[in-house]
């Protein structure tokens, strides 16, 4: 049996089930001004979502896009929802200037420079926008060192793993960045697992862990692993993207939710969700909790096999 601990290059705390990486403490007792660039179709889903449920962890967000109409459409809609007795039971959205990004505790990257057509369907769509994400997000790491940018640096944009790497090679610290692509990976796998009597043991045992995306592993139950009923519901999951897009819609509703706004705000509330973090040589997607010792991350004892999927997952991501 080994555990994911074995995969983390740094200093860690030990304790029975998890162990805890320090740095990416929780910052508690207060609520957090959140920046968001971009306001695509994920930008705008993952603000709407936030307003609607993140009332309790986020006392502002701010919403900034290249479309300056694009800008004021969203601020109009966002404010205009409104609870029948309480006009300030959510948070306010107000438009964000360039230069005002970094002014915020939390920086919420969902820009991309372009999203493959419908028309590639064989294809690993998250992998296809590397290269030119990669230099996106790396210009606007190096900003956010420039700026002095002491908050959180969450990156929902795809592929979210290799884009947290070159914000940390472009001078970010490495514990103020996660990425959050895992959550709907895990929402697609229960997905399945509802639909399916065979893989039911997921709902209440299972876990993912790696990429967004072709190099993810689902476990269909921690506890007690089968390697052929995890394997076949990982590539349910991996391909559910492609079911998606197979309707002639592009799949970000799920992803903008479940991934963004689901995740960010148990982060920041201190509570399990799924996001990745620096593990040494990569980012790796698995379950963990912020605290004010560090990021906890959970350690259970797993199959070799298990084990065998993870550390192949993780050692592409290294090299990528």
């Amino acid at each position: 049996m080994r555990r994911l601990s074995e995969l983390f290059q740094g200093e860690t705390i030990k304790k029975d089930n998890t162990f805890v990486v320090p740095g990416y403490c929780l910052r508690s007792g207060r609520t957090s001004r959140v920046n968001i660039l971009a306001m695509g179709d994920v930008g705008g889903t993952l603000a709407l979502a936030l307003r609607l449920m993140g009332g309790d962890v986020v006392s502002e967000i701010g919403i900034c896009d290249i479309n300056e109409r694009n800008v004021s459409r969203w601020e109009q809609e966002l404010n205009q929802i409104s609870m029948p007795d309480d006009p300030e039971a959510f948070p306010p959205v107000r438009p964000v200037a360039p230069d005002e990004l970094f002014q915020c505790d939390v920086f919420v990257f969902c820009a991309s420079m372009g999203v493959p057509d419908l028309s590639q369907r064989d294809v690993d769509v998250r992998m296809v926008q590397l290269e030119k994400n990669r230099s996106l997000i790396a210009d606007y790491a190096a900003a956010a060192v420039q700026a002095g940018f002491d908050g959180e640096f969450f990156v929902v944009s795809d592929p979210v793993d290799p884009l947290c790497k070159a914000a940390l090679q472009s001078g970010c610290n490495a514990s103020r960045i996660q990425g959050f692509g895992l959550g709907v990976m895990n929402g697609r796998a229960a997905y399945h697992a509802r639909r399916d009597s065979a893989f039911a043991s997921y709902l209440t045992s299972g876990r993912v862990f790696g990429p967004h995306g072709s190099d993810l592993v689902v476990a269909n139950d921690i506890h007690h692993y089968d390697d052929a009923k995890s394997k076949a519901l990982t590539q349910l999951t991996v391909d559910a993207n492609i079911r998606v897009r197979e309707t002639g819609f592009k799949p970000y509703i799920a992803p903008a939710v479940t991934s963004g706004a689901i995740a960010i705000l148990e982060n920041l509330r201190g509570h399990w969700q799924y996001s990745s973090a620096w593990f040494g040589g990569a980012f790796l997607g698995m379950r963990n909790r912020r605290t004010e010792e560090g990021l906890e991350i959970e350690d259970l004892a797993m199959d070799d096999r298990l084990f065998a999927r993870i550390e192949r997952a993780y050692q592409n991501l290294e090299n990528l």
